[in-house]
């Protein structure tokens, strides 16, 4: 399972950071799982919310279409010259976005990543969640608020605040490689997860 995180200029470097080692400790713990820090155009590097510099691995692109997409937020909040709110407004990832998950890419935005999603029109009367000072506008753009840390929707999987990327990444692995798996990656982070999985029943 190829699973592609998402990254743009000002992009918060936690929540794309930690999904990307949850899921690389994971493949090392023997779950087919294959993880890749990827942007939609073909450059050297990408400059983070607070500076860091990534190099990419790869191309976001409808004719190598990942299985799992996951969108990180960054700067929504600081509304900022840079990041998702930026991104939003410039349009284009929102369209791929939307062009992936109609070819069966499954989406799973982290922090402000949902407001991604929700520029898409993706989350339009679906249970979804992000971050806490942007859920007055998740729910203006149409979705509905769900009370809880990870919002499993089939399709569509959102986190809360920032370090709720782990705990997504985590959920990923379980769901697609089992709670072994799951379990033996939290224990080599030292990291427990919060709360209970919203998932529909």
């Amino acid at each position: 399972m190829h699973i592609a995180i998402a990254l743009f200029e000002g992009f918060d470097e936690l929540d794309a950071l930690g999904p990307y080692e949850v899921l690389r400790r994971a493949a090392e713990a023997g779950a087919d799982i294959q993880a890749s820090l990827a942007t939609m155009d073909d450059i050297a590097e990408v400059t983070a919310f607070y500076g860091t510099t990534v190099r990419p691995q790869g191309r976001l692109a409808l004719d190598d279409r990942p299985e799992v997409v996951v969108v990180p937020g960054g700067g929504w909040n600081h509304r900022g010259g840079r990041g998702a709110r930026v991104v939003a407004q410039e349009g284009r990832l929102p369209a791929l976005l939307r062009q992936l998950h109609d070819t069966g890419t499954m989406l799973a935005g982290v922090c402000t990543g949902a407001m991604l999603l929700a520029t898409a029109g993706i989350l339009q009367g679906r249970p979804a969640t992000t971050h806490h000072l942007a859920l007055d506008e998740l729910r203006e753009a149409g979705a509905r608020i769900i009370d809880a840390r990870i919002v499993d929707d089939g399709d569509v999987i959102t986190a809360a605040g920032v370090t709720s990327g782990i705990d997504l990444a985590l959920w990923l692995v379980e769901r697609f490689a089992g709670a072994e798996i799951a379990v033996m990656v939290e224990r080599r982070l030292e990291y427990e997860r919060r709360s209970t999985v919203w998932r529909r029943s």
